[in-house]
């Protein structure tokens, strides 16, 4: 039986999602979680791959079972009891056995979070930046990101995917009480993306750079020509997207 878990974690304490050795994750502790509850392996398959550091507020994996769960909501709370503080499992739904969390997704969404002053409350939940940004330009830049696929000069080097092409349904700029906020939409994202993106258009709102050198970026295709990534603590996965009426259990 296949289930998919919605959960969401404050990435502060972890080295992101997946699981790797000598370093803790978060994929790493709810599969021990649950294999102690359910008493057999699990494997989490998730939809996105956070690096480390980095928020979510909404994440999703898929895992299978030899048997249906009889009280999918006891099972949520136990795992909430046995998970530390920093992870909070929302909910566990049976889906169809082909459902599967990551080429399921239909889109995600992700939100980069300044703050433009020393917040003790904001600390590891948001990039302190405290020079003075144009973020009208930066929003002009942004949207050049609506009219091209291929953002190569926004991924990390030596990443294995058949692809460069993502589809940005928006990108912007917003001011929020106490933070400024980059927010973005696309059916997928490469690795280090929206740090990288963000960090360029940082550039912009300083005056470093202009609309015209951010969408030379793009075409160019090259990593080297983007600026460094953006502090991995701003970052948020806050949306993934699905079409639920063709992926849950019947």
């Amino acid at each position: 039986m296949r289930y998919f878990i919605e959960l969401r974690y404050n990435g502060t304490d972890f080295h992101g999602w997946q699981k790797q050795q000598n370093a803790p994750s978060v994929q790493e502790k709810v599969e021990d979680a649950l294999a102690k509850i359910l008493r057999q392996p699990v494997d989490l398959v998730g939809s996105s791959r956070t690096d480390s550091g980095v928020h979510a507020e909404q994440q999703f994996a898929h895992f299978e079972t030899n048997a249906p769960f009889i009280d999918p909501q006891r099972v949520v709370h136990s795992l909430n009891l046995m998970l530390p503080k920093s992870i909070g499992v929302r909910r566990i739904v049976g889906v169809k056995q082909d459902a599967h969390s990551r080429f399921a997704a239909t889109h995600r969404c992700y939100e980069y979070r300044i703050v433009r002053q020393k917040n003790p409350f904001l600390t590891n939940l948001s990039s302190v930046f405290l020079l003075d940004l144009d973020v009208a330009v930066m929003n002009e830049a942004a949207a050049l990101l609506l009219q091209h696929e291929d953002f190569t000069c926004f991924s990390k080097i030596h990443t294995d995917v058949k692809t460069f092409l993502c589809q940005i349904e928006y990108a912007f700029w917003e001011q929020r009480p106490e933070q400024l906020v980059f927010c973005i939409k696309s059916n997928r994202f490469l690795r280090g993306m929206v740090r990288a993106i963000v960090g360029t258009l940082l550039q912009i709102g300083l005056g470093r750079s202009s609309k015209a050198d951010f969408e030379a970026i793009i075409l160019s295709k090259n990593r080297q020509n983007a600026a460094a990534q953006a502090p991995a603590e701003g970052l948020f996965l806050t949306e993934v997207g699905y079409i639920w009426e063709e992926i849950l259990e019947q």
